[in-house]
């Protein structure tokens, strides 16, 4: 039988579910690698089931703390299976089509994505263990869901820390297919707004689901209102602020491509007439860094801001870097929207917590002498859970607040 024993001191947290075991806490292996495992306390007592790979950077993914559990192909179609079925119980298909259909760990799924737009299911494969169910998975994601196209990617960020190669593969009814000029746009429905994506292109997977809840919340805080729409991307933000009847909406970005998609998808939705002839003209875009651009924009001039900037603390280490970069957007954006304004701010760093979050902010508004008011705390939305033994799920954090100088 392959087992790992856990140094004594170190199993708390094993056995409380959380699924990453680093070799610091490895005692004793007893296994070849890569190997499904069985994970035995200092006594040699059960603890869970694992997949073991000397060469990742996460030796040990647990999979089962089920001592009964048998780890086959069966056991992860049925893990899959499960994750398709929890959206199609959350979701309100008559007006959205895209959605995250795996959120690795937090589905019990380890280092694999997967998000669905109207046909197309895009994965992203991001540890040694997901590449070993690479095929399991795609396969059931395609006799489930009946996509016409999966894209299945290697996430970058960690193929190097992983040691697994870069590469994108196709996948449709006929299998595995090669395949190298862009594939043609296709549109898809979010909240009964329409959005436009190249299949295997742009940020993450193309969009950003988690904040289709926020976008929709943010809409009423928009009409008659002078909004500025940081980190905009692809424009979600902004399409729902058009939708409220806002006044001017200023979309920055560091990315013109992500720009002209925001430009595009505005189009789209006045050609639908899900937008207004004239809203295409509330909008005003700019290639920037956020956090110079907040230093010169106008003060008293912006009734709504909205700041989601790209994850500043990617672990622990980054932590207080990342906060002071935090305070010092917060604080500026305060200083600068109107007295009574309303800031949508967030977070996508795991390592600072809501709570560590919210203290941020209120250190921006001390250093401006400033009142805030939490209106709204703000999550990812519902397809993507946060599994409390597993506290990185909860990665996406935000609160709507009022300025009050």
């Amino acid at each position: 039988m392959n087992t790992i024993s856990i140094k004594k001191g170190k199993e708390k947290q094993i056995k409380n579910h959380h699924p990453w075991v680093f070799s610091g806490a490895i005692d004793k292996v007893n296994c070849e690698s890569p190997a499904i495992c069985t994970v035995l306390d200092s006594n040699n007592n059960f603890i869970a089931y694992g997949y073991y790979d000397k060469l990742s950077h996460i030796p040990i993914h647990l999979l089962s703390w089920k001592e009964n559990d048998v780890i086959s192909n069966s056991w992860w179609e049925l893990k899959v299976t499960d994750a398709i079925i929890k959206r199609k119980n959350a979701i309100n298909f008559s007006n959205t089509n895209a959605f995250r259909v795996i959120f690795s760990e937090a589905d019990f799924i380890p280092g694999i994505v997967a998000d669905y737009y109207n046909g197309l299911i895009r994965v992203i494969i991001s540890s040694r263990c997901a590449l070993t169910i690479k095929d399991i998975v795609v396969e059931t994601l395609f006799k489930t869901l009946n996509p016409n196209l999966i894209i299945i990617n290697t996430d970058k960020n960690f193929s190097g820390l992983e040691r697994i190669k870069e590469e994108t593969l196709y996948y449709n009814k006929d299998g595995y297919f090669h395949h190298e000029s862009k594939f043609e746009p296709i549109e898809f429905i979010e909240e009964g707004l329409k959005y436009e994506i190249i299949p295997g292109t742009g940020q993450k997977s193309g969009f950003f689901c988690d904040q289709r809840d926020n976008r929709l919340k943010i809409e009423k805080y928009c009409k008659d209102k002078v909004v500025l729409d940081g980190c905009s991307y692809s424009g979600g933000f902004t399409l729902h602020a058009l939708r409220a009847n806002a006044k001017h909406v200023y979309a920055l970005d560091s990315s013109n491509t992500a720009l002209k998609s925001l430009l595009k998808n505005i189009h789209i939705n006045i050609n639908n007439n899900i937008l207004k002839e004239g809203d295409r003209e509330k909008v005003e875009t700019k290639v920037c860094n956020i956090f110079e651009e907040m230093r010169v924009i106008e003060e008293n001039y912006y009734d709504v801001m909205i700041l989601d900037p790209p994850k500043l603390a990617k672990k622990k280490s980054q932590i207080d870097g990342a906060a002071r970069a935090y305070k010092d957007l917060n604080r500026v954006a305060m200083k600068k929207i109107k007295d009574g304004g309303i800031i949508t701010t967030f977070s996508c760093s795991s390592a600072i917590s809501p709570e560590k979050f919210k203290t941020i902010l209120s250190w921006a508004a001390i250093d401006n002498n400033y009142e805030i008011q939490v209106l709204e705390c703000l999550n990812a939305a519902s397809d993507h859970p946060i599994r409390l033994a597993f506290p990185e799920s909860e990665y996406l954090c935000g609160y709507i607040i009022k300025v009050i100088k």
